[in-house]
This record gives structure tokens, sequence and C-alpha cells, in this order.
């Protein structure tokens, strides 16, 4: 394999490396009235033509009523009283046809607020062995493979000034999609990257959104 691969192979090392880092992680939640709960599944699994490790990335039917057309990860709202491993192994589940359970979960990242009225939990997942994925096209219209190595860039993350707040809106450009993503999910993504692969404590919740992410 390409040397410039090697430290993106879906292996048992990376594996360990994100068991490590994400072990010594304290996720952070928000305390915030008036927010639906909501879970997102990062799942890390294996490219078949390349052996590296990506994280399944979905687009959204356009017709959608909400974030129609956008860049996402699986998920979606939690169910009352559900916890959000639960969650967001029942949306990935729901989604992608994709069968995971609570061993195959290697740990949570910060609790994000959007401007669209919702309280992200984010939950990194490992999918070992052969992934058969059955999207249903109601709520997927394109899965995508991000590559780690793409995550791994140095462009990323890029920041903008925000004409609706004080913090910066966040975003990041993938070769595979051929397009920028945004905040929230680009946010999400810059910490799993920082945390899992890089070993550092880093917060996004404070990154803003644009203002097509709101509705």
């Amino acid at each position: 394999m390409d040397r410039l691969l090697q430290p993106y192979v879906f292996s048992p090392d990376l594996l360990s490396r994100f068991q490590a880092n994400l072990g010594d992680f304290t996720a952070l939640t928000v305390e915030q009235p008036g927010l639906r709960d909501a879970a997102v599944a990062i799942v890390v699994t294996e490219h078949k033509e390349t052996g590296e490790a990506c994280v399944l990335m979905t687009l959204r039917p356009p017709k959608l009523n909400r974030h129609g057309g956008q860049y996402a990860l699986p998920g979606g709202r939690q169910d009352e009283g559900e916890p959000e491993v639960d969650a967001a192994l029942r949306e990935l589940h729901e989604e992608l046809g994709l069968d995971l359970g609570a061993d195959d979960v290697l740990g949570q990242l910060d609790q994000f607020p959007t401007r669209s009225g919702f309280r992200i939990s984010p939950i990194v997942v490992w999918a070992p062995g052969e992934v058969q994925l059955c999207p249903d096209p109601s709520e997927v219209a394109q899965v995508f493979h991000l590559p780690l190595r793409e995550l791994d860039s140095p462009d990323i993350p890029r920041l903008e000034d925000s004409n609706n707040g004080d913090h910066p809106v966040l975003s990041a450009f993938f070769p595979t999609l051929g397009h920028y993503m945004y905040a929230p999910t680009a946010a999400i993504l810059y910490q799993f990257r920082e945390i899992a692969l890089r070993g550092k404590t880093t917060r996004v919740s404070h990154f803003d959104q644009p203002a097509f992410a709101w509705k």
C-alpha cells in the first residue's frame, strides 16, 4: 500500500488508537432549554478498494422538509427517554440498513446545539468486517465513503465570519464530495478528527452555522 495511506488503513492498530483517544476524552453536554435531542453516528468502516478507513456520509433527498439536499451523518431525533447510543444505532439501521451494537461503539463527542433547534449527540462507531448497506431512499439520496485521509487535511477547518453571531462559521472541503461541508456536520467531523485521530481535546460547539443550515 502507498506510504501516504498507511496511517489511515482500517486496521486493529487504528482501532486501538481510536479506543485510547476516545477513552481519554470527556464529552461535554449542552444545558440549553428548548432544544430537541438527536443523535448521529460517526461510522468508521473500510473502503473496499483501498483498504482505507472511511466515515459513512449521506446526502439527504432535496424534497425533505428538514435539511433537504444537505450532507449529513446517519442519525435523527431521539424518542422519548431513548439513550443517545440507542438512537444513533437505531437511526443507522433505519437509514442505511446497517446493524451494529453497543459493543461497536467507541465513544461519544461533545453535544452540539444547532440553529435549527436540536442538541446533537455524536456517537463514534466502528464497523468491522464487510459492510453491506441498504439505504432508505426516503431519507438517503446517496452514500459516500469519506476517507480519513481527506478529513486529516491541513486545510480543515476553514473559518469565515458569521453575519448572524459572534463566532465564525466552520466548513471543510472534501474532494470525495466535490463540495464544502458546513457546521454542524463539518464541526462534528472536525472534532472527531482532533480527538480520535490526533488525541487532542478540541471543542467545537461554539462554531456558527450558515443560514441555510438553520432550517
